[in-house]
């Protein structure tokens, strides 16, 4: 039951932090709806879809770390915090703020610190560090938005 209960949390936390994240951002959403968008811009629905099933992807990832016997956990859950950290300021800093080159900047890092949590989960679980891929390929997705929109918009 614990297991389950852990699974859980695990699941939780990313999907707390992108909620919270969406709330905080909010304001500057319909802004948004009037900044000229690059080629292969997407509709707005896809967009919390895929953001809810990346957390979801997330949270298992994480758990699969958390529950691990390796002596190298602690410092890989500690890059899963940085990312997290960093992926929860960068819609506030893009949607709210509309900072669209910080923002960009921000996203670069948040890429970044993502190819080191998978490179560390890749050490202890390589199943976790695979399950990140497509969060590391949206990402970088949305660094190409994000930059054509600061192009589109300066």
């Amino acid at each position: 039951m614990k297991s389950k209960t852990n699974l859980i949390i695990a699941i939780l936390i990313p999907l707390a932090v992108g909620a919270v994240s969406a709330y905080l951002s909010r304001q500057g959403m319909e802004a948004y709806a009037m900044v000229k968008q690059p080629p292969l811009s997407l509709p707005d629905i896809v967009f919390p879809i895929v953001w809810t099933i990346l957390y979801i992807i997330m949270g298992i990832s994480s758990y699969l770390i958390y529950t691990s016997d390796s002596i190298k956990k602690d410092n890989a859950l500690k890059w899963y915090g940085v990312q997290l950290t960093l992926n929860f300021f960068w819609s506030i800093i893009f949607f709210r703020f509309m900072l669209f080159l910080p923002a960009f900047i921000w996203l670069v890092l948040l890429i970044i610190a993502i190819a080191i949590m998978i490179y560390k989960f890749y050490g202890i679980k390589p199943v976790a560090a695979y399950m990140n891929i497509p969060y590391l390929i949206w990402c970088l997705f949305a660094a190409y938005l994000n930059f054509g929109v600061y192009i589109l918009n300066k």
